[in-house]
């Protein structure tokens, strides 16, 4: 394996999850009694430029043609992404005469704000379902891969882009180069560049291992992706810290010729030196950590079984199922899990095997614990999720330690 970004054979293993089915393959039922394919996810860092990474071992196409996820069933990204369309609007004094484009833009949830503003948008959305239901919202949108044969085209039918948008899909490219020069194709001279990723800060410092997942390819620190962007002759100009994704940071990034970092580009880097992130032996404690998650959780779910308590889930994340392979946790102690998305019920977990239901199974079924495994949607879960503190339900979540959540009861109220 050589590095996607430089080309390095010094590449050092930080993390070997065992192999595990793509986390997106759910199972019908018909499925059960056939094989499923498994890779090999293991992290290794570029001792050279401090990439982390795992092989290439599936192709976006083998995900995203068919996908299973839709943005607009989580309510705090819908209005996070409404937040960023309101201060980039400002920020960028877009209007009318601006264009905007979203790469992997899913189901249109971002840029029907941008739409609502009256401001010229287009989405490149890879999977034919999701991008299927932007069309459907009046979002307009393209199928296809973003490569640079179709940048060049975007920007030939519909001109330059003031903006371009790449939330959660730097992560998922093998061609790290090659789509790096694509955003930039895409890019008027004087434009801008917004990307959203988990931060490998915290993916090493929390241990937040069910972030890997082979659909992701790649983990950032500022450092890492500033070296990737200037393979197009981008420059990172700013660094937002976010609350996403268990910790992500938003990276606005500019052609080289307009670029003027601000400090807090370099404040951001001081926090990842600071870590050790900017040197290989930072990232080797991510092993022993997740190892620590990983004996936590099932000697939780090994004493809810000895007494005797009903355990089932919430969610079905993509994150969720490098969870339930990693710790080997099956109906035994996980009975099933649910998940707003139709597309999942009555399907199966990969790997795991795990029924998936809607929703309204928990209120049937009044469970004594419910683990959730999206735990970065806590805030929103924990309200939502509230009212199983009537029957005197736990809310439990794995990550970053294994918690309860406060649950005020109708009869404390």
């Amino acid at each position: 394996m050589r590095c996607r970004l430089c080309d390095s054979e010094r590449l050092t293993s930080v993390l070997d999850l065992g192999a595990t089915p793509p986390c997106e393959s759910f199972l019908a039922p018909e499925q059960l009694d056939i094989a499923e394919a498994t890779y090999p996810l293991h992290l290794r860092l570029c001792e050279e430029c401090l990439l982390l990474q795992i092989p290439a071992l599936i192709t976006p196409e083998d995900t995203f043609t068919e996908y299973a996820y839709f943005s607009s069933y989580s309510r705090s990204w819908v209005d996070h992404a409404r937040t960023f369309v309101e201060t980039a609007v400002d920020r960028l004094s877009l209007d009318g005469d601006s264009f905007v484009v979203e790469v992997a833009s899913n189901d249109g949830y971002l840029l029907g704000h941008v739409v609502e503003r009256g401001i010229r948008c287009l989405g490149i959305e890879p999977s034919v379902n999701v991008g299927a239901a932007a069309v459907a919202a009046g979002v307009p949108t393209e199928t296809a891969f973003l490569d640079e044969e179709t940048a060049a085209r975007v920007r030939a039918e519909h001109g330059p882009a003031n903006l371009v948008v790449a939330n959660n899909v730097y992560a998922h490219i093998p061609d790290l180069r090659g789509f790096t020069r694509s955003l930039r194709g895409l890019l008027a001279d004087d434009g801008w560049l917004s990307i959203e990723v988990h931060h490998a800060l915290n993916l090493v410092e929390l241990g937040q291992f069910d972030t890997i997942y082979h659909e992701h390819f790649q983990y950032y620190t500022v450092h890492s992706a500033q070296r990737a962007l200037a393979v197009a002759g981008l420059t990172v100009v700013d660094v937002e810290l976010l609350d996403t994704h268990g910790g992500s940071i938003r990276l606005w990034a500019r052609p080289d010729a307009v670029a003027v970092p601000t400090a807090r580009v370099t404040e951001v880097l001081d926090l990842e030196r600071a870590a050790g992130l900017h040197e290989p032996a930072g990232y080797l404690s991510l092993a022993p950590r997740t190892e620590g998650v990983r004996q936590e959780l099932l000697r939780f779910l090994l004493d809810c079984k000895a007494a005797g308590k009903r355990v089932v889930g919430y969610g079905a994340p993509g994150k969720g199922n490098t969870l339930l392979n990693y710790c080997g946790i099956r109906p035994d102690l996980l009975e099933y899990t649910v998940d707003r998305n139709p597309y999942k019920h009555g399907r199966f977990t990969p790997g795991t095997r795990i029924p998936i239901h809607e929703p309204e199974r928990i209120d049937l079924d009044r469970p004594d614990v419910v683990v959730v495994l999206p735990w970065n949607l806590e805030i929103e879960l924990t309200e939502q999720l509230r009212h199983i503190g009537d029957w005197g339900g736990e809310l439990v979540f794995p990550l970053p330690v294994l918690h309860r959540a406060a649950l005020e009861t109708k009869v404390n109220q």
